[in-house]
């Protein structure tokens, strides 16, 4: 069992498997050309399952594969399948831009996959593209609507922006609602790769937006993730969304400028190069790809209980307001 100097049980594994996408969203990495290399340099998928081996035997409950795009790795349904070989009971989730996810969906599903978090920035076939420099929507919606169809449990992630798609919040949310599937609204974390200008709204400005027609209260926190969570009551969405349902609607906000986000993390990443980073926000971390690539086991635990072991208490956003780190090699 992993545990960090502040006592938190360290149980949740997120690990990048790409740097590449095929997306150039405006707060994440719209400057980077379109070519960043090619699957050759990923690390390889069988040298992660080295890490991932360590992982469960540390009692790691889960799993979530992200990227860049994960989905552009051209075995990744065969290396989720693995994962759960290793371990049945491990809560594998992945998340995704969805842009090539219909065709894969029941194959995920069937490889064991339980979770996937979905990113929908808007509604408008236009916002899409000028968030993403890419015309996606279409195989965003159809990518959404695989996932459900198999049975897939479904987070939908959107990050609002000033004067891009704020107007969208409830738009969005209603498409979830409607879908009765969770959208999660997340505050802009600011970075030196982001488009310049740019400026997303906070936990208030989101909850404020969706007040304007609901009323909502506070419900908990998640358990397996870092968001707050907040309800619609069914009678409210019976009255206005004239959607007939006996069941609150639950949606989450992860607001990371927030003072008590890190009291709860259970989590520490494995970039896209191989290495283990304690926190998100803070620059230090371990490069363990050799050890992977050999399958020196030892290497690995030592390395990863060190990681755990400097995991800070908090991240840094309430002294520094621009993080360095490329959330595209880290997996946000």
């Amino acid at each position: 069992m992993l545990r960090d100097s502040y006592g938190r049980k360290i149980d949740y594994m997120r690990i990048s498997v790409t740097e590449r996408c095929n997306f150039r969203c405006a707060y994440c990495m719209p400057n980077t050309p379109m070519r960043i290399g090619d699957e050759s340099e990923d690390v390889p998928l069988e040298s992660v399952l080295n890490f991932v081996k360590v992982a469960i035997a540390e009692d790691v409950k889960k799993i979530r594969i992200t990227g860049g795009e994960p989905l552009l790795r051209t075995n990744i349904v065969s290396f989720i399948a693995a994962i759960c070989k290793m371990a049945p009971e491990i809560d594998i989730a992945l998340t995704t831009n969805a842009f090539l996810l219909a065709p894969l969906a029941k194959d995920l599903k069937e490889a064991g996959l339980k979770r996937i978090n979905i990113s929908l920035d808007s509604l408008k076939k236009e916002r899409i593209l000028c968030i993403s420099k890419r015309d996606g929507l279409e195989n965003i919606l159809q990518g959404i609507q695989a996932a459900h169809s198999v049975g897939l449990k479904i987070k939908i992630n959107m990050v609002p922006l000033k004067n891009i798609n704020e107007d969208e919040i409830l738009d969005i949310l209603e498409y979830g609602l409607k879908m009765g599937i969770m959208v999660r609204f997340i505050e802009f974390m600011e970075n030196t790769h982001a488009k310049s200008g740019i400026e997303g709204l906070n936990l208030n400005e989101i909850l404020f937006k969706i007040r304007q027609k609901y009323d909502i209260s506070p419900f908990e926190k998640e358990i397996f993730g870092p968001a707050l969570l907040f309800k619609i009551s069914s009678e409210e969405i019976a009255q206005k969304a004239g959607i007939k349902t006996e069941r609150d609607y639950v949606f989450g906000v992860i607001a990371p400028h927030n003072d008590d986000f890190c009291k709860s993390c259970n989590r520490i990443r494995l970039s896209s190069e191989g290495k283990l980073i304690p926190c998100l926000y803070h620059e230090n971390a371990i490069d363990i790809k050799e050890a992977m690539l050999r399958g020196d086991t030892q290497e690995i635990f030592e390395n990863l209980k060190l990681c755990v072991e400097t995991k800070p208490e908090k991240n840094d956003w309430d002294t520094h307001s621009t993080s360095k780190r490329a959330f595209y090699q880290t997996g946000g």
